[in-house]
């Protein structure tokens, strides 16, 4: 395997997932593969494009790691050159910190490639009765801390989704999703919880805007939310296989992939699905991005073809193979200006938000 960056917390990573590095002569003689690290739900669909590349060997290879956003752009913003990924896979837009990242190792030049749309589900075993959740329940019942009597803050004394609302079920709290360090965890936050718990007169009374936040986004750690890791399959089939009224959080396409074994919930009365997704109506869309380096499109003549397949119609098109897999593409004139990215090698000029 190939060495992804030298800092002492990624080396600590690898060293714990039991990953290998190449020595660092074999790497001086460069590469013939593609490099993707990122997403775990953006994962399934470069792998996708990888494997048809690898077709009749008509394509480069490619190595796709599935480490999560977050650890994913610690890796990718690690510098320039073989050793490092060429593509990183993100189920949200690059941050600020991130970014400056990047500079701070010679990565100036990103490609950035809204490639798509998902829809962050709530699921539960099939043949359960539906169940439809607002965000602010949500909020209620996977929050740390709640406002009890006289609005004071308690550790979350809610134990089943009954005790959160007399109209949910008697299903006790137990929530699988994704860790810290992903983008999913992250979209979750910022499209459930920060929703649902900024609409409590309580939390909206407080003046101070970062605690506020904080609140928020702060999680039980009694059971009610467990950790499931960056493997969604596995969080599927914990939802699948555990107590009936077990809850997972993860991507649309994965959904998608176990309709026969998993239901979603509605969240305030919308359904997920492509059209809900692709609008916008649904509480939980977000987009999706693969990020690459133009020096490294320059450098490797099989990013560059990669990228190409990616956004291709045989990838994107109506009965694209990426859509069979999940992906919620963009729209005509979004395709376009994804293939004009692409083909003119556009860096991306837009400072993040945060």
């Amino acid at each position: 395997n190939p060495i992804w960056g030298a800092g002492a917390s990624l080396a600590k990573y690898r060293t714990a997932a039991g990953l290998l590095a190449a020595p660092a002569a074999a790497l001086a003689q460069g590469r013939d593969a593609v490099l993707a690290t990122g997403s775990s739900t953006v994962a399934p669909f470069t792998r996708a494009v990888a494997d048809a590349l690898a077709e009749g060997r008509q394509g480069p290879r490619a190595e796709v790691r599935s480490v999560g956003t977050v650890w994913g752009f610690s890796e990718f913003c690690q510098g320039l050159g073989p050793r490092y990924a060429d593509i990183q896979d993100a189920s949200r837009r690059i941050t600020l910190a991130e970014m400056t990242q990047c500079a701070s190792r010679g990565v100036h030049e990103l490609l950035e490639l809204p490639i798509g749309h998902d829809g962050i589900v709530v699921a539960h075993r099939r043949g359960l009765p539906p169940l439809d959740l607002t965000r602010e329940e949500l909020w209620r019942g996977l929050a740390r801390e709640v406002p009890g009597p006289g609005g004071r803050l308690v550790a979350n004394p809610h134990r089943t989704w009954r005790d959160v609302s007399a109209r949910l079920p008697d299903w006790p709290i137990r929530v699988i999703g994704p860790p810290a360090t992903s983008g999913t965890r992250d979209s979750f936050g910022d499209l459930a919880l920060l929703p649902g718990c900024l609409v409590v007169p309580e939390v909206a009374a407080m003046p101070d805007a970062p605690a506020r936040r904080r609140l928020c986004l702060a999680l039980r750690e009694d059971g009610g939310w467990v950790d499931g890791g960056e493997d969604d399959e596995a969080i599927v089939r914990q939802v699948r296989d555990g107590a009936p009224g077990t809850l997972g959080v993860f991507g649309f396409s994965f959904l998608e992939a176990h309709r026969a074994e998993i239901a979603a919930a509605t969240i305030e009365g919308v359904a997920d699905s492509r059209e809900t997704i692709a609008s916008g109506r649904y509480p939980l869309a977000r987009p999706l991005y693969l990020y690459a380096k133009r020096q490294h499109i320059e450098m490797f003549p099989f990013v560059a073809a990669f990228l190409d397949e990616y956004v291709s119609d045989r990838a994107m098109g109506p009965d694209g193979y990426l859509v069979r897999a999940g992906l919620v593409p963009p729209d005509t004139a979004g395709l376009e200006r994804l293939r004009r990215i692409v083909r003119e090698r556009a860096v991306m000029t837009r400072r993040p938000e945060r």
